[in-house]
């Protein structure tokens, strides 16, 4: 059976949704962050090295990337489903959204959130970060004209991170991130 090392308030959360989006069945090892430095506990590192999650061990193999770890997922129990429906002439496009929110799109997302904690010895930076989370929400509202998926007409694995980009992370920011005028508010992939 599959085991998640999920950490609240972390990027695993994207896991979880697609395995019970395939309806697999999982075991779920907990970890709590610390309440005054927001930081992951050293029991985390007994899953892997670095103490971050998400982790997933599947019998003898443990991979602690996000984007692997869908890729893993879908490729070993999708059966066919969150992949591309032509994945030899999609795979490329399907890579680039795949990866897309953790490279991209997530360090003005990090930087808002550490800056926000420095009050107003943030603010010089604040414009620059605004701007590219609005950039990063313009590609992707650009990107949905007309379709509520990313890739097609189906739900794919890209789909599952880029969901949890524009309305998990995204949430805590108020005007800056409001859900892009052409997405239909649904999971998009």
């Amino acid at each position: 059976m599959i085991q998640i090392h999920h950490l609240n308030n972390s990027r695993s959360q994207r896991i979880l949704w697609l395995l019970e989006e395939l309806s697999l069945e999982y075991e779920l090892v907990k970890y709590e962050r610390d309440k005054t430095t927001n930081l992951a506990p050293e029991t985390l590192r007994d899953a892997h090295p670095l103490g971050k999650s998400p982790v997933m061990v599947d019998g003898e193999i443990t991979i602690a990337e996000s984007g692997a770890i869908i890729d893993y997922i879908v490729a070993t129990y999708g059966g066919g489903r969150l992949a591309p429906a032509d994945i030899a002439a999609e795979q490329n496009k399907y890579n680039e959204w795949l990866h897309y929110s953790e490279g991209s799109a997530m360090l003005p997302l990090m930087l808002h959130l550490y800056v926000a904690r420095l009050g107003d010895a943030g603010a010089p930076l604040r414009d620059r970060i605004d701007g590219e989370i609005a950039n990063n929400l313009k590609y992707m509202e650009d990107a949905l004209q007309g379709r509520d998926f990313f890739m097609g007409n189906d739900l794919t694995g890209c789909g599952n991170r880029t969901y949890k980009l524009r309305f998990g992370s995204m949430s805590g920011y108020g005007a800056l991130c409001q859900v892009p005028s052409g997405a239909s508010g649904g999971a998009v992939g």
